[in-house]
């Protein structure tokens, strides 16, 4: 492990590793990061003030985050849904370290509120959170996948940015948690935990039950979010309507989320982030033993936690 160069006075301190081709992540507080995600993760950390009408959709990244983000902003903006026709998921409810904190991009800007709040998305650990979502009265939402489909789907968003980031080297980074915002399991415990404790703070939700009952667990946010759909028939068919318009499908088919141009934030088009949306995708991609390396690290990380998999 080395340490961060030394003309990097803020961070020269750090532990260093090489995750993928020559960049590096920086060790804080127990997590990795990538230098610039890492500057405003301590920014989101020490200004970010959360007011009690907030919503922090938070997630390791490729758990579901793009699906949930619209399915968030449709519960809640019921009447300016049809916003997801012309906007990608990631303009309506932006990233606090990665498009609103950064220092490295000209679109980053303050927080932006409506009269009802806003809605924002977060990769930042539990544990790293700023104490005003920790101890404040906004609502935190997690949702997570199995370990084993977010690795793969981690593997091809990185390999598609600039160069192919080779399976087997990508795997030993995952399970040894040298991968941005660090261990897949510590994180979700984090929140997991917290949901325990606090279920009217923190609602938890996994990819895969997502996807089994979209119906029951968009009726389950809109009562968490404290805006429940009112009338039975009407109430069926506004949740249909939410479903529908927010599916992976649709979502995918819309020019706006097909088109080759890049945002300021990422170096990738928005396309980047409709893939396959499916769930069992690591069966063509991983080899037994690769499955059971990550079975296995798991059942240990989660053991007694009363998370389940299905592993």
């Amino acid at each position: 492990m080395e340490r961060a160069d030394s003309n990097m006075d803020a961070y020269s301190s750090l532990p260093v590793e090489k995750w993928w081709g020559d960049e590096n992540l920086y060790l804080w507080q127990g997590f990795w990061f990538r230098l610039q995600y890492l500057q405003a993760t301590q920014e989101v950390h020490n200004h970010f003030d959360a007011v009690p009408s907030d919503v922090i959709l938070a997630s390791f990244p490729k758990t579901g985050t793009t699906w949930l983000k619209a399915l968030l902003y449709s519960i809640i903006n019921r009447s300016s849904r049809d916003s997801l026709i012309t906007n990608n998921p990631h303009e309506l409810v932006p990233s606090l370290e990665v498009q609103i904190y950064r220092r490295d991009i000209a679109s980053a800007h303050s927080p932006a509120r409506s009269p009802s709040g806003g809605i924002f998305n977060t990769h930042i650990p539990y544990q790293l959170l700023p104490e005003t979502i920790k101890t404040g009265e906004c609502r935190v939402v997690y949702i997570t996948r199995n370990p084993k489909d977010t690795f793969v789907s981690l593997w091809h968003f990185v390999g598609n940015s600039t160069k192919p980031w080779p399976l087997e080297m990508a795997l030993e980074r995952f399970c040894s948690g040298v991968v941005p915002y660090g261990s897949y399991f510590d994180h979700v415990l984090g929140y997991w935990k917290e949901s325990l404790e606090r279920p009217k703070k923190v609602f938890f939700i996994s990819y895969e039950e997502l996807k089994e009952d979209p119906k029951t667990h968009v009726k389950r946010l809109a009562e968490f979010l404290g805006c429940p759909f009112s009338g039975e028939d009407e109430e069926e068919k506004e949740v249909e309507e939410i479903v529908r318009s927010c599916s992976f499908e649709r979502l995918s088919n819309l020019e706006v989320n097909k088109s080759s141009d890049r945002p300021t934030w990422l170096p990738l088009p928005y396309s980047s982030y409709f893939r396959q949306g499916g769930m069992g995708d690591h069966k063509n991609y991983l080899d037994p033993e690769m499955i059971k390396r990550i079975d296995t690290i798991t059942h240990e990380k989660l053991h007694g936690s009363g998370l389940v998999f299905g592993i």
